[in-house]
């Protein structure tokens, strides 16, 4: 089967590199120059990067001196994630972090908090943060006189459910607290700002907008406040990140942001995803679809029907020439059980059978009908007495 022949569906892992990204990569990699040299040269690649630093502080409401470039969200995330925070140069250290159940594994292992100052908090079973039980937790730490520090996922990168962001930053201030958010899949499919969600840090990264991979940042709100690098040894990003930077990925990350800040192909993909989870509903009545009825990103989809299993009909699928996932991407290739669906509180048996389908620039109606037309074969297959009871 050829590369052409076959429907991506997996944007939320990565999507596919933007033209505008490739040439601004490609006339990067020509030219020498290191970002740090005062020589013309690297004088040139500074500019790149530079330019691509307003690009993202424009799209997310921040100042370009306030936007650190990292290797991607992971290291952006990993960096946001410590104790040592300081304020106008004084250090007043966070002792508590508190973070989502669904949160994407980068947060879920604490960051630099050691393990025992780590505390999860629950989601309804739509797998939105119970707000009631947060504000609890969160007021508790500073009414014994810590200084709680939350981080929380805009939206979900499995199921696509979005957090009521500005509302945990109120319970996060009013305790007098840090606030991270990882907006990783939010950036170029929700309005992302840093003043109307009142965060401290945000995380952000290319590949997920249609830039390189290996390129990402870490955003900060306020001027005045940082979190201690996690790399040191130079003096890039001024002190906040060493390293020589990769003035190519950013190159490219910035073109991706903006034709992402220029096209607004939100509404097209949205009415895409709901033609196909209406069809999934029609091809078999008891398709369950996780997140439905609440606030979830406009490209994802995440489903299950009961009694198959993702290990199968993600290979099925394959075969088929649909790239689909079976949740996050960042385990090493592995199908296993999802901790986002298992701390909404889904049985294990139905989680064993969860798909997410996630749509992007480059989708289009014949993507999903041609997915539509597979699914049918398959639950036809493996669910031949049922197949085609409607919803």
């Amino acid at each position: 089967m050829s590369e052409s022949s076959r429907i991506y569906l997996d944007h939320n892992a990565t999507t596919p590199l933007r033209p505008a990204a490739r040439e601004a990569m490609v006339a990067a990699l020509v030219e020498a120059g290191n970002a740090s040299s005062v020589h013309a040269e690297g004088r040139a690649a500074r500019a790149r990067i530079e330019l691509a630093r307003r690009a993202l502080a424009t799209a997310v409401g921040a100042k370009a001196k306030n936007v650190v470039f990292t290797s991607g969200a992971t290291e952006a995330n990993v960096t946001a994630l410590t104790p040592h925070i300081s304020i106008s140069g004084q250090m007043r250290p966070a002792t508590r972090l508190f973070i989502g159940a669904t949160e994407h594994a980068s947060v879920l292992s604490g960051g630099r908090f050691d393990s025992s100052q780590v505390t999860i908090l629950p989601v309804t079973s739509d797998g939105v943060i119970d707000k009631s039980q947060a504000e609890t937790l969160v007021r508790a730490e500073a009414e014994a006189g810590g200084v709680p520090f939350v981080s929380v996922m805009a939206a979900n990168n499995e199921t696509g459910v979005i957090q009521p962001v500005a509302e945990i930053a109120r319970i996060v201030r009013s305790a007098g607290g840090y606030f991270h958010v990882d907006a990783v899949q939010a950036l170029g499919r929700l309005p992302v700002s840093v003043s109307a969600w009142d965060c401290d840090m945000l995380s952000v990264s290319s590949h997920k907008i249609g830039g390189p991979q290996g390129a990402g940042a870490l955003v900060y709100g306020r001027d005045d406040l940082r979190a201690a690098p996690l790399i040191i040894g130079g003096g890039q990003e001024g002190r906040h990140r060493a390293g020589t930077e990769n003035v190519a990925a950013l190159a490219g990350f910035g073109a991706a942001l903006e034709e992402t800040t220029t096209l607004d192909d939100n509404a097209r993909i949205a009415a895409l995803r709901d033609w196909l989870e209406a069809e999934l509903l029609h091809i078999y009545g008891q398709t369950v679809i996780f997140g439905r009825d609440t606030a979830r990103l406009p490209n994802t989809t995440s489903f299950a029907v009961p009694g198959m299993v993702a290990e199968t009909t993600l290979i099925a699928c394959d075969l088929a020439g649909a790239a689909v996932s079976s949740g996050s991407a960042c385990s090493s290739g592995k199908v296993s059980s999802s901790h986002v669906l298992q701390a909404m509180g889904v049985p294990a048996d139905l989680a064993r059978g969860a798909l997410r389908l996630s749509l992007g620039w480059t989708s289009t109606q014949e993507d999903v009908e041609r997915f539509a037309d597979i699914w049918r074969g398959l639950v036809a297959r493996l669910k031949p007495a049922e197949a085609g009871k409607a919803a």
